[in-house]
């Protein structure tokens, strides 16, 4: 029963993409009749992306009340947090490099398709410089208002959100209006997951109607990539980062505790639900009340080693699919800097996952109709993910406790 509550969302839309591609097989080009039933669920998503983007981002650094409360602690927390999601990034970089999950795949048809009913990738040669200018900014306040600019309309939610907190007890009515816009924008993406199921049955069935079944290799090659990584990273990386926190006996006391914080997280594949229970075994694990209570529940948030291995995944099957290369120096670390912008930060905002997605599509100037390709990503990595998010918070846990105590004093 607990196991269909937490997995029943994510079963249900993957059974309707899977029935999808499935009629997609069986008519062929025909299923295209569809299509319009596919794009109404976009168009709907379309629609609240930037009103989402805007309230959940401003809303979230309003709030915050203070930044110098636990000072060390929160140092060592964001270094500890920023070291092992670049560490992950450059795994599954060069996991992808080895696979290639789009290999084999008719990718001029794909690009076809998709860009047909989209933007086709931009391929304009700009200098450094003017690059980052358009990056960054717009050159007016109205193209704010595009999913175009996804980046940009990020970077002026943070201004505003910052500013806001700067303006004091004067801009109370503002927090008010962000924290109750984001909770009626929030509700609004609830009402249009509702249409999700037909929308994505009807999405796929159109794709795989004018494809044929090729994608799915490529999903089946992104799974299969992702929970290779996901075993070596689990016992590999975890077992290197309980060492690192005090030797071997750190070692035996961390796998004498991760088990039942691990099976949690794959039973509840949501890293919240399992904070009482990372709570409970990072103290067995030695690590200080204190210290546990702050970074469970902001690893929870913030700490997504899982979702910045998933946005490497998402980034490289598009270049896959678009023939870009990933070797050039430039897109090595772009691939690397903007999966840890979309699985750490990201992930902290609300429906962080779809701002992600939209994020990476924005960048990297891919037709904004690639969204449900690879959402699909994020549902078949749905649970794999969860295990390294929320289980890493208790191994990342004992190593700040070491940064933060010291040797002597963590024993």
């Amino acid at each position: 029963m607990s196991f269909l509550k937490f997995y029943k969302s994510s079963i249900v839309l993957l059974g309707c993409v899977i029935l999808g591609g499935i009629v997609g097989i069986v008519f062929g080009p025909k299923a295209i009749v569809l299509q319009p039933l596919g794009n109404l669920f976009l168009n709907l998503m379309f629609m609240i992306i930037v009103p989402l983007v805007f309230f959940s981002i401003s809303s979230a650094i309003a709030s915050m009340k203070s930044m110098n409360r636990l000072s060390r602690i929160m140092a060592n927390v964001f270094l500890v947090f920023i070291c092992t999601s670049f560490i992950i990034a450059i795994i599954g970089f060069i996991g992808a490099l080895i696979v290639n999950p789009t290999k084999g795949i008719d990718t001029a048809t794909i690009q076809n398709i998709m860009t047909k009913a989209g933007d086709a990738p931009k391929l304009d040669q700009v200098t450094p410089l003017q690059q980052l200018v358009d990056t960054f900014t717009v050159s007016d306040f109205v193209n704010l208002l595009s999913k175009k600019n996804m980046l940009q309309i990020i970077v002026f939610a943070v201004f505003f959100g910052v500013s806001v907190v700067m303006a004091g007890e004067k801009a109370k009515p503002v927090v008010n209006f962000l924290e109750a816009g984001t909770s009626v924008i929030v509700k609004m993406v609830d009402i249009i997951m509702y249409y999700a199921p037909i929308g994505l049955f009807c999405y796929f069935a159109s794709v795989i109607g004018q494809l044929g079944g090729q994608i799915i290799g490529g999903y089946l090659r992104v799974f299969i990539l992702y929970i290779g990584i996901t075993v070596v990273y689990y016992f590999g990386f975890f077992t290197l980062y309980a060492f690192v926190s005090g030797g071997k006996s750190k070692v035996r006391i961390f796998w004498k505790n991760a088990i039942k914080p691990s099976v949690a997280a794959l039973a509840t594949c949501s890293s919240a639900a399992c904070i009482p229970i990372n709570l409970e075994y990072t103290q067995k694990m030695g690590v200080p009340k204190d210290i546990s209570e702050t970074v469970v529940p902001l690893g929870a948030n913030i700490h997504k080693d899982g979702s910045v291995l998933g946005g490497v995944m998402k980034i490289t099957f598009l270049f896959g699919i678009f023939g870009k290369p990933i070797t050039t120096p430039s897109a090595i670390i772009s691939i690397i800097l903007i999966s840890f912008l979309v699985g750490a930060v990201m992930a902290a905002i609300p429906s962080g996952g779809m701002i992600g997605e939209m994020l990476i599509l924005s960048i990297y100037g891919f037709p904004p109709n690639l969204l449900p390709v690879i959402a699909v990503i994020s549902t078949i990595i749905d649970a794999p993910a969860t295990l390294l998010n929320s289980t890493g918070n208790t191994v990342t846990a004992m190593m700040i406790t070491r940064l933060v105590d010291g040797k002597a004093n963590y024993n």
